[in-house]
């Protein structure tokens, strides 16, 4: 998990908050009152409720603004917090970095009152993404490797509801399909850095993709090929919640 140390020192300028992304977070939270946030990273879309954040990097710690939750350094398979400590407990897009997946779920449903949300991605329609499936399926090779059946997310979480997250045209949360429909960020090495799986595969790795990339907004052939893309405002990238109801 301390792989943020080195990756995540760009991510509270490229990784804001989207507001409908967050609107639906929190409808997903339901009506608690108290939240615990577990990989909290920079603190993105953390409700007023919110009473403590645990992230194990001191570099995305650093990164949370003034008058956030208060912060712990820990691990998700290990928290540092008592039983049924808060109405509901949110895992954004941290789950794939876990060592032991069923451990720390466990821990959730341990600090959970009422509710557990995970953010995570199903890669089956990941995979397919154009930027992964055209251009850096050497991300893809890194993606297969840790992302998660969110069927197995439900089943570890006692059963659980899953939604889709559609991605808006103009998402301002820089994660991996976050630019569908504009290409050319893809080509800023700031925007990869704020993407896990670009900024692990390796930017040499990712070279011989990006220089056809470049090539392809230049004459003209990814919007040829991608015509469709341009007349949707919201993408079903792979991203889903998964929402558990505990006792």
């Amino acid at each position: 998990m301390t792989v943020y140390d080195s990756i995540g020192a760009t991510y509270s300028s490229t990784r804001r908050p989207d507001p409908r992304i967050a609107a639906r977070i929190h409808s997903a939270l339901g009506d608690a009152r108290t939240v615990v946030n577990v990989g909290a990273g920079a603190g993105s879309y953390e409700p007023a409720g919110t009473v403590l954040a645990v992230e194990p990097s001191a570099v995305m710690i650093a990164q949370r603004p003034a008058g956030a939750a208060p912060a712990v350094q820990a691990v998700a398979e290990s928290l540092p917090v008592a039983d049924d400590a808060a109405d509901a407990v949110m895992a954004l897009l941290t789950v794939h970095h876990w060592t032991d997946l069923a451990a720390g779920l466990a821990e959730l449903r341990r600090i959970a009152r009422r509710r557990v949300v995970v953010l995570t991605w199903d890669q089956r329609v990941t995979r397919e993404f154009w930027l992964l499936r055209e251009y850096v399926p050497e991300a893809t090779a890194i993606d297969e490797t840790r992302a998660v059946p969110v069927e197995v997310l439900a089943e570890l979480l006692g059963g659980a509801r899953i939604e889709t997250v559609p991605v808006p045209h103009d998402c301002v949360d820089g994660f991996g399909a976050a630019y569908w429909r504009r290409p050319s960020a893809y080509l800023e090495r700031v925007v990869r850095d704020g993407i896990s799986m670009l900024a692990q595969t390796g930017e040499e790795a990712l070279a011989p993709g990006l220089a056809r990339l470049h090539a392809d907004l230049a004459s003209g052939r990814w919007h040829e090929q991608h015509a469709d893309l341009l007349e949707l405002d919201e993408l079903d990238a792979g991203y889903r919640l998964v929402i558990a109801d505990v006792s």
